[in-house]
């Protein structure tokens, strides 16, 4: 069997295009609401979800392959304007790690499960607030333009950045990196999920735009 193309896969080349593929359990939950999220975000500050190659989707460790969100996910989404329409769950795949620039996860073990798959991933796969942590120590002022140099180029020297930062700048606690599943919680505890989901992507989705969310 021929290995797909891809990040991990020596010679790849798309200079056109950066995934981010965000990663929890059973793709309901967590990783949809930050997939619909990130998308929302970008709409807000490029006006297209596609602006400048930046692609956003999402799997799961134990994905529930076809499955729709959690109907409490869509709430969340709702709350924030998001679109949540059209959600499908996967299970994560080989090529969509190996596809992938950027890999977010919810939790260490899942972050350590999708660089268990190989392909290189180790020095883009961090979780979600483990990335905010190291993005929010990064002087925006060393990354290339956007404008100038494009949007894929910054944000992959972002992850180059993160990375090199990753050893030195540790977490606080043990948990400060995590973000805990809702599955099966009530909407409350959803909609506290869903504020630290948006909190946590706010300055990521800054410094790889370049632009302030708006208002």
């Amino acid at each position: 069997m021929t290995a797909p193309e891809g990040r991990g896969i020596a010679g790849f080349d798309d200079s056109n295009t950066f995934r981010i593929l965000h990663v929890s359990t059973g793709n309901v939950c967590r990783s949809p609401i930050t997939e619909r999220l990130t998308r929302h975000a970008l709409c807000d500050r490029l006006g297209d979800p596609l602006g400048g190659g930046l692609i956003v989707e999402s799997a799961g460790t134990w994905g529930h392959e076809g499955a729709p969100m959690e109907a409490n996910a869509e709430l969340v989404l709702a709350d924030f304007g998001a679109d949540y329409s059209g959600f499908v769950g996967r299970e994560l795949l080989d090529e969509h790690v190996i596809r992938a620039d950027l890999v977010l996860t919810a939790t260490r073990d899942h972050r350590a499960q999708v660089i268990s798959m190989g392909h290189s991933a180790g020095l883009r796969t961090f979780t979600l607030k483990e990335f905010t942590r190291l993005v929010r120590a990064i002087d925006p002022a060393t990354l290339p333009d956007a404008h100038d140099e494009g949007m894929v180029e910054r944000a992959r020297a972002l992850v180059r950045a993160a990375a090199a930062l990753r050893g030195w700048l540790l977490a606080p606690s043990v948990d400060a990196d995590e973000v805990n599943d809702p599955y099966g919680a009530p909407i409350t505890f959803f909609r506290s999920i869903g504020d630290e989901i948006n909190q946590a992507l706010d300055p990521v989705v800054t410094a790889l735009t370049g632009v302030s969310a708006r208002g």
